[in-house]
């Protein structure tokens, strides 16, 4: 497919963007690291955007519709193909059962193809059914624990027919209120299920644990931390591993302590990349904690470097689950792109030989220090090279805006684009 026609708009001047670069490898130089190896770490990064992000979407109180929003996984698939083609990192796209449920996934494969993707992920939906009010595989009623199993065993038949690797697995039960079930009973309730799921899978195939502290549930939650989704992965075998959300914990969670645990422990299977300020709010990935995302792929790109643990890194799952519901659809995905990237250029640049010096010496200001000058590293110069050297253009965000794209898309989608995502089922 060809690319859309984009236009460049030069904001910096081109000797200002020269001294940027020029500085950017003295900075590489002086850390010991080559240019060429840090272009081809940025190239193999690959990050997986979500079909739900590029429909409607609101809070409760209003869904706030944006013109060109895509009102079918045809569309949402479209729309993943252009941000791929605009960022050249975003080769898959996740799926999420029943909102993008077609007859023929066959067919939806062979589009995905054409748009330049793959269809990755594949997320059930066990939060929305009315049957699931009191849960779902946690149900006290065994009816509606087969009806919850069976539906996520349709997303492994999803999975295998479309040639996905990951079912992603992320359940509302819990209870409200003290004495409302039996907690014990609950944990026993969701092993049965997920060993039933677990031994569906294909060799190859994963199921990745998601964990959530509250919400929708208030009182307790059935897989509430990572520690409860670890024991549950190790009773199921090696094809489960935990999946974090990083809108899914607590204020004052390190988040990057949890991360560098389970890659101790070759427990983690991939990442929804979101932020949030409060709980989980699924903002712009980035847009508020930049620094908490730079830790996060920090421990990544320092495990990456450890033989016994490399192979895990390279199956992590890079994911973007975020919800847009007062900005665009398409250029807060590209941002967020954007910001993953730079967060992971920075992770990259940290000098990991005087890093462990400063640790080794108790060097505890030297050591910080060290990650400050990483983080503080302005890599837009090395991103906007990557780009370009792809072919595509320096800043993916403003060439969604030049190109007309939201323009385009407003009036091949007209204004009935109004249906939130989380209601096409």
């Amino acid at each position: 497919m060809l690319r859309p026609r984009t236009i460049v708009r030069h904001t910096t001047p081109v000797i200002e963007r020269d001294a940027a670069a020029e500085l950017l490898r003295d900075q590489l130089s002086a850390r010991g690291l080559g240019l060429g190896d840090v272009l081809a770490e940025l190239r193999a990064l690959e990050i997986e955007t979500p079909s739900w992000g590029y429909g409607n979407s609101g809070t409760r109180f209003h869904v706030y519709p944006w013109t060109g929003a895509a009102r079918t996984v045809w569309e949402r698939v479209a729309d993943a193909g252009l941000v791929h083609r605009l960022t050249g990192a975003c080769p898959s796209v996740a799926i999420h059962i029943p909102w993008d449920r077609v007859d023929d996934y066959a067919e939806l494969h062979r589009y995905a193809e054409e748009q330049g993707l793959r269809l990755g992920a594949v997320n059930p939906n066990l939060f929305q059914d009315d049957a699931y009010r009191l849960g779902s595989v946690c149900h006290p009623d065994q009816a509606v624990r087969r009806q919850a199993r069976d539906h996520v065993l349709e997303c492994v038949e999803i999975a295998r027919a479309v040639g996905s690797r990951d079912v992603s697995l992320w359940l509302g039960d819990g209870t409200n209120y003290p004495g409302q079930d039996d907690l014990r009973a609950r944990y026993r309730r969701l092993l049965e299920a997920l060993e039933e799921i677990h031994s569906a899978l294909d060799p190859g195939m994963r199921l990745l644990v998601e964990y959530k502290f509250f919400e929708p549930a208030f009182y307790s939650t059935d897989l509430p931390d990572w520690g409860a989704s670890l024991l549950v992965c190790r009773r199921l075998g090696p094809q489960a591993q935990v999946l974090v959300d990083t809108g899914h914990h607590p204020q004052g969670t390190n988040i990057e302590q949890i991360v560098a645990i389970l890659l101790a422990e070759g427990a983690l299977g991939g990442f929804h990349f979101n932020n949030r300020k409060y709980a989980d709010d699924d903002l712009i990935v980035g847009s508020i904690e930049p620094f908490e995302l730079f830790l996060i792929l920090n421990e990544i790109a320092a495990t990456r470097r450890e033989p016994a643990t490399a192979r895990t890194v390279e199956e992590i799952a890079f994911m973007i689950d975020q919800s847009h519901n007062v900005e665009g659809k398409i250029d807060a995905m590209i941002q967020s792109v954007v910001n993953i990237q730079t967060a992971w250029a920075k992770a990259l640049l940290i000098d990991r030989d005087r890093l462990a010096e400063a640790q080794q010496a108790g060097d505890v200001l030297g050591a910080h220090r060290v990650l400050v000058d990483a983080f503080e590293t302005d890599v837009r110069p090395l991103l906007a090279h990557l780009r370009v050297e792809q072919g595509l253009a320096p800043d993916p965000v403003q060439a969604f805006r030049d190109g007309g794209h939201a323009e385009r898309l407003a009036i091949e989608r007209g204004t009935t684009a109004v249906a939130s995502a989380f209601e096409q089922r």
